[in-house]
């Protein structure tokens, strides 16, 4: 059996982290930029987040795990002879696909008889998560490395992630919009529904109204679902609306006729910098099994 690792960016919780067998990296973040804080070990999503929305005058920025981060987690497992599959957020949000090729390379030479498989999900937070998870399956089914490599890049050609915002203000502070946007943004009350196209950030549609932007997400993941439901593993997300998450998540399970049995989840600073508090996210992709000839 192999060992499944992944960056901070799937937002899996630390029962997670212990209920499926994997090791996350966390990546790092700062309020002020002089202290860097792993997420999730010196710092919580929640207290986080609580602290940008407290504060306006913070500049948040999050820095991706280093080589060394990852030579650190690798190396325990090539030493008890585990091959490695290594997850990360889309390269085109970080450099951490970068960090953890380059740790695999740096330890090719003293584990030349075992294998990393460097995997970029071209996804994040629950989208990312979703994938893992679909991972997780088929390495306690006794599917072999390659072949669960093989799949999962499969999965994430079916993998997406939609997310709507309280404000553009988050966006703004991380240079993804000028200041004039913002501003008319935040004067007409419009909420930006985001999606990732190829690994990237690109807006959808953008919204008058809380209640309007979530009932027109709806729609469209029932549009998109409907004849392929049962084929499909789905997520909710959120950056402080745990409400709003599970009363949106309970209107689409009630729209597809279905029980969806992952929890909801919270959301991480790697994509919550920029969409900042207030997010509501939804993510799904096929299960592996859509996959097993």
């Amino acid at each position: 059996m192999f060992q499944l690792i992944s960056d901070g960016g799937c937002d899996f919780t630390k029962e997670e982290i212990q209920k499926y067998k994997v090791d996350v990296i966390p990546f790092y973040v700062t309020l002020d930029q002089e202290t860097y804080l792993k997420e999730g070990v010196d710092i919580s999503k929640e207290a986080y987040f609580q602290r940008l929305l407290e504060d306006k005058s913070l500049f948040p920025k999050t820095a991706q795990p280093s080589p060394q981060d990852y030579i650190d987690i690798y190396t325990p497992h090539l030493k008890g002879g585990k091959d490695i599959i290594s997850l990360t957020i889309s390269s085109k949000f970080s450099g951490t696909y970068n960090s953890a090729t380059l740790a695999a390379n740096t330890l090719k030479e003293d584990y030349p008889d075992r294998t990393i498989i460097v995997i970029d999900s071209l996804n994040c937070a629950l989208g990312q998560g979703l994938i893992l998870k679909e991972m997780v399956k088929m390495r306690d089914n006794g599917f072999s490395i390659t072949k669960t490599a093989e799949i999962a890049k499969e999965i994430i050609k079916s993998a997406k992630i939609y997310f709507s915002l309280d404000t553009l203000e988050y966006l703004k502070r991380g240079g993804r919009v000028g200041p004039t946007t913002a501003l008319v943004g935040g004067i007409l009350g419009l909420r930006p529904i985001l999606h990732i196209v190829d690994g990237a950030v690109e807006q959808l549609d953008s919204v008058r109204g809380k209640d309007k932007v979530l009932k027109l997400m709806e729609e469209g993941i029932v549009a998109a679902l409907k004849e392929d439901v049962q084929n499909i593993t789905l997520s909710i997300g959120h950056i402080l609306r745990e409400d709003d998450a599970t009363k949106f998540k309970n209107n689409l399970e009630t729209s597809l006729n279905i029980k969806n049995t992952n929890p909801v989840v919270a959301v991480g600073a790697t994509i919550g910098t920029h969409a900042g508090p207030g997010a509501i996210a939804v993510a799904y992709c096929k299960k592996y099994e859509n996959f097993v000839a």
